[in-house]
């Protein structure tokens, strides 16, 4: 096409976008109005006009894709010194685009301090006719700086001349960003310096990549020698360093946070105790990228620790040379034999039944089982059976899931999985209701169950202990206890006596209760008077060891002088009491009415509040008020007395 033709075109092409409102991104619509526009006008064959087209399409794409990019092109060639600029190599150096480009105005723009690297650059990168590719900053006429990345790639033409096309990026944003990056590790590096705390940084596979001053001047270390292989060996107890490094490589495949303890060497040449916690840290994909780790100094709670474990061992010795056994007091025969029982059971995992009235003192037995067990060092569980609702007690013993009944708000942990591992003491067996006794059963001969409203299996290693002051036997032939639970239960049993068959032990039981109240109290109490001794071994005491402590304790508080002494109308009375049977009230009456009685000489009367009777016996005031009146019951530990 003539060069007078082809301008004539170009002008009546681009005098038609206009018109039309078309886009050089001409999709097959537009593209057929413009061939058929230049079909009519006759100027160019159709074949020239779809070059051209798809040259101009090309030309527009890469100015839009060098302008999002930020990278313009350029071309030099070394003999004539011509340059050639792109659009957007004019925008990255902002020049005018009437302005011819030159080698000399390139070098103006450049940063004194880069200039001598790009005059190298580009002089060794003509000599030797190879590539080049720099990074260098441009001073603006504002005053500011731009950071841009350079790459040429040399041609020669036909006639041997030396030229480099290429490309300009600018870079300022990464450039920033990188130094901000800089920026912030430094001030956090700062920060964790200031910690007093052991900080150590580590990649995903566990790796040191940083360690804080304080780390640092504990062991004694290099960061070097701390980012080395053999740390770990270096520094922490050669007693922790399997366990430590198990736990470790669990958690750092876990991906959660984790913690253990551990002793470190310390540049003294001293261990001590350290609580590591491990966070790690994901970008913003959720990839884990960090570990840090917290060194806390436990030291001092660990030699507490230490030091009262030995305190409580010596203290336990103590007792059980003052107490005779654990926290029993007693060396009549009856005793001996009952305690025998419990040295030689002890050890064992089997299950235990106690048996004795109420006040003799099971409890005390059970834990003297759970003392002397190899499971001491665990939990010891005590649920009353008798005190808690029927309708709860499984959920008390078993746990439920949240929304298994209405007011579960929460998923609740059961006392056989607070006692895993330990000893679980079923007091007041015997009131267990039927459907309770079935989960009992199925638990000591599968050792697991499920929670209400759950069915998830849970196994358990427990212990059982239970304990009663019911005649199972009967209970069983009158239908309220399982037969088959009663003999799961009765493994061994051991039968605690009565106060009034242990008759001797009373004097040695009355030292005891009036050592420990009067220390309570704050009053000396030297003497106890043999008149006193010979009453209360006289007196039968159907409350057992309970009532005798309570009568102990009522003297020692009202006392005033320095001997012991009780009141003989307090006995008197309750011996009356004791021998006028209830007539007219149920079985399940006289117990609620001893447990009433009982609740209320412990609570000194008080129905109401947290230490009151109302809440010992877990039911409402008003139940226990209407109770009283029902039966007659004295708030004051006194018994009903009945016609």
């Amino acid at each position: 096409m003539p060069i007078v033709k082809q301008t004539e075109f170009v002008g009546e092409l681009d005098e038609f976008y206009l018109e039309n409102n078309l886009s050089p991104f001409a999709f097959t619509s537009d593209r057929v109005a413009v061939l058929e526009l230049l079909a009519s006008q006759a100027t160019i064959s159709l074949e020239s006009a779809n070059l051209y087209l798809d040259l101009q399409r090309s030309e527009t794409f890469l100015a839009e894709a060098q302008s999002l990019s930020h990278t313009g092109s350029f071309g030099w060639s070394v003999r004539s010194g011509e340059i050639y600029w792109s659009a957007e190599t004019y925008n990255i150096f902002e020049h005018d685009r009437a302005a011819k480009p030159t080698l000399e105005m390139v070098l103006q723009r450049i940063h004194p301090d880069d200039r001598d690297l790009v005059h190298q650059t580009l002089d060794r990168a003509s000599e030797a006719r190879v590539d080049f590719d720099l990074e260098h900053r441009l001073l603006m006429p504002d005053g500011s700086v731009k950071h841009l990345h350079v790459s040429a790639r040399v041609l020669t033409t036909s006639s041997g001349n030396l030229e480099f096309v290429g490309a300009v990026t600018d870079v300022t944003a990464a450039k920033q960003a990188e130094e901000k990056s800089r920026q912030d590790e430094h001030e956090l590096r700062r920060i964790t310096d200031a910690i007093p705390q052991v900080i150590v940084v580590l990649n995903p596979d566990g790796r040191t990549v940083y360690v804080n001053r304080v780390a640092l001047e504990y062991t004694g270390l290099s960061i070097e020698e701390a980012r080395a292989e053999n740390f770990l060996d270096r520094v922490v107890h050669p007693e922790d360093i399997e366990r430590f490094r198990v736990v470790r490589q669990d958690g750092l495949l876990k991906g959660v946070p984790f913690e253990t303890e551990q002793r470190a060497l310390g540049k003294d040449g001293k261990y001590r105790w350290f609580l590591i916690r491990y966070n790690p840290f994901c970008d913003e994909q959720g990839r884990l990228v960090r570990w840090y780790a917290t060194g806390t100094d436990i030291e001092d709670r660990k030699v507490a620790e230490l030091r009262l474990q030995n305190e409580n061992v010596a203290l336990r010795e103590e007792i059980d040379g003052f107490s005779m056994f654990e926290e029993i007091v007693g060396s009549c025969e009856p005793m001996r034999q009952v305690l025998k029982q419990v040295a030689k059971v002890a050890p064992s995992h089997s299950t235990v039944l106690i048996l004795g009235e109420t006040g003799t003192g099971k409890e005390l037995i059970a834990r003297a089982l759970h003392r002397r067990s190899n499971r001491a060092a665990r939990a010891f569980v005590r649920v009353n059976c008798a005190a808690i609702p029927q309708s709860l007690i499984a959920s008390e013993l078993f746990g439920h899931e949240k929304g298994a009944f209405t007011g579960a708000l929460q998923s609740r942990v059961g006392r056989f999985e607070s006692a895993d591992g330990g000893t679980l003491f079923l007091d007041e067996i015997g009131d267990l209701p039927m459907e309770t006794q079935i989960a009992l059963l199925r638990v000591l001969q599968e050792r697991e169950f499920e929670r209400v409203g759950s069915n998830h299996p849970i196994s358990v290693d427990v212990r059982l202990i239970a304990a009663t002051n019911r005649d199972l036997p009967a209970a069983v032939a009158a239908g309220t206890f399982r037969q088959d639970l009663f003999y799961r239960l009765n493994v061994v049993p051991i039968v605690v006596p009565p106060l009034r068959e242990r008759a001797a032990d009373i004097p040695l039981l009355v030292e005891y209760f009036v050592g420990r109240y009067a220390k309570a109290a704050g009053k000396k109490i030297r003497h106890i008077g043999k008149q006193t001794l010979e009453q209360l071994t006289a007196y039968d005491w159907p409350g057992n060891i309970r009532e005798l402590q309570n009568v102990v304790e009522r003297a020692v508080i009202l006392s005033e002088r320095d001997t012991f002494f009780v009141d003989e109308s307090w006995l008197k009375r309750e011996r009356a009491e004791s021998r006028q049977p209830r007539e007219g009230l149920s079985t399940l009456s006289d117990r609620e009415v001893e447990m009433i009685e009982a609740a209320l000489a412990e609570c000194y009367g008080r129905t109401s509040g947290p230490s009151g009777a109302a809440a010992k016996l877990g039911i409402p005031r008003s139940t226990l008020e209407s109770k009283i009146r029902r039966f007659g019951i004295s708030k004051y530990g006194l018994k009903r007395q009945t016609a």
